[in-house]
């Protein structure tokens, strides 16, 4: 009977160590996952792979105009490249070009006596008021203006009329925004007196006509090319 009591009592410790070691196993277990876990959350991330590079559109070096033909249904190409920061190339619609020339032809006025910036003014006139069909240059007069070549008579179609008026006032004021250009001394219509430094009203008469002045710059040679 005492053997059996040793005995049991002989069990008991396993027993306790056995329940002192269950937490210690469950705190090392804990332990080892919440490492694990630490690693796997320190580890560093992991590069994307890099993206493929872009293959840069070159840009052609030259310009091509192609006109489309009159009877075809597609517009005509339009390709402007050779600089680094263009437009892609678009699309334009055209059946036919005109290049305008800058030389100004001959006008309406004679020019036998004219200098050099009397015949810049009279073509000017022509080309950019074509109702103007009459404009004197060269005669004879008491003052040296006509004579010398430096003076025109712009003639109004219907001068007494709105719109022939009206003409005549553009005329004046295109020949005075050019006064530098033109080398103009004055212009003379409806009985004011204009100048570059301004105008003068009443007593000068020319109701028919705008009498242009210029400061000549000598007689031409044949060699002038006049630009508008």
């Amino acid at each position: 009977m005492g053997r059996h009591s040793i005995a049991k009592k002989r069990r008991n410790p396993s027993v306790y160590v056995v329940s002192a070691l269950a937490p210690a196993a469950v705190f090392l277990a804990v332990k080892a996952d919440t490492s694990a876990i630490r690693v796997v959350v320190e580890e560093e991330p992991v590069a994307a792979p890099a993206p493929a590079p872009v293959e840069e559109q070159t840009v052609p070096c030259c310009v091509e105009i192609v006109a489309a033909p009159s009877s075809g249904p597609g517009p005509a190409r339009l390709i402007d490249d050779g600089v680094a920061d263009v437009e892609p190339a678009s699309l334009v619609s055209a059946s036919r070009w005109r290049v305008v020339s800058r030389t100004l032809p001959a006008g309406v006025a004679p020019e036998t006596g004219l200098q050099v910036r009397t015949i810049l003014t009279a073509r000017s006139i022509s080309a950019v008021f074509p109702e103007i069909n009459n404009i004197g240059g060269v005669r004879q007069d008491a003052l040296r203006w006509h004579p010398d070549g430096l003076a025109l008579d712009v003639m109004i179609p219907n001068p007494t009329s709105q719109a022939g008026i009206a003409l005549g006032n553009q005329i004046v004021a295109y020949v005075m925004a050019n006064a530098e250009r033109f080398g103009i001394q004055d212009a003379i219509w409806r009985g004011a007196y204009y100048t570059p430094g301004g105008a003068k009203a009443g007593g000068y008469g020319h109701y028919d006509h705008v009498h242009v002045t210029t400061t000549g710059g000598g007689y031409p040679d044949g060699d002038e090319v006049y630009f508008r």
